[in-house]
């Protein structure tokens, strides 16, 4: 069964290539003409709820209704490629920070620029800082952003030590926190892993939005105060698997 497993991974892979460079293609030419978020949210929805029927991965969405009418940040924890996938299927509206690597490919880097993904600099704090601070225009505008407080993918799905930059972006910015717990994203595809599902007909990835946290009133001193208390409200969620 291994062996079917594996050659449905691979036929899904080069479907998802094909598929990935049809909607970038739109992405952009959506991005350089007409600047439609309906018609920009469609293309990634779209994109990502296809990647994961192609792959067999169903979506538990658990808690929406704690995503705030406006503008949030949302904080997901990040053991995997399919935890994107899975936060921007159940929320297409937001915007993600993504390495600036990945800018670089063709055509599909252009239309994440032109559809607002942030671009982040990892090892150029300033750079990362003045990305936040363009951004502050389009918080007061609504819009939603999801950033990985852990500042990068885990080898194991558990929580990583917090970064500063995603709660200086709130707190600057005056948008409440929504912490972002996905379970089975790191089954479906560990860091290493090329081929998703390889191991199994069908997984689950489930998506838990907690209550959202304000950040009226904190000051930038008191951030650890902050990080330390979305760190406990994610946390308990990994012990449970651990127990």
């Amino acid at each position: 069964m291994t062996l079917i497993y594996r050659l449905r991974s691979l036929i899904a892979g080069i479907v998802f290539l094909f598929t990935t460079a049809i909607l970038s293609t739109m992405a952009l030419i959506v991005a350089l003409t007409i600047e439609n978020k309906t018609i920009e949210n469609w293309i990634i929805e779209t994109w990502t709820r296809s990647t994961l029927w192609l792959f067999n991965v169903k979506l538990i969405e658990i808690g929406k209704e704690n995503i705030p009418e406006g503008s949030c940040l949302f904080l997901f924890s990040h053991s995997s490629f399919f935890d994107v996938f899975a936060l921007a299927a159940a929320a297409p509206y937001c915007r993600f920070g993504a390495k600036i690597e990945l800018f670089k490919i063709p055509i599909f880097g252009p239309a994440m620029r032109g559809f607002g993904v942030l671009p982040i600099a990892r090892q150029q704090r300033e750079k990362v800082f003045q990305v936040y601070d363009e951004a502050k225009e389009r918080v007061a505008k609504g819009e939603k952003f999801a950033l990985s407080p852990e500042g990068g993918r885990n080898i194991k799905e558990q929580l990583l030590p917090f970064k500063a930059g995603p709660f200086i972006f709130a707190i600057n910015s005056g948008m409440p926190l929504v912490p972002v717990v996905i379970k089975g994203a790191f089954d479906v595809l560990p860091k290493g892993h090329i081929l998703p599902n390889t191991d199994r007909w069908q997984r689950e990835i489930e998506i838990h939005f907690l209550p959202k946290v304000e950040v009226d009133g904190v000051s930038i001193e008191d951030r650890g105060v902050l990080q330390n208390q979305v760190f406990e409200m994610m946390n308990p969620y990994f012990e449970m698997k651990s127990q």
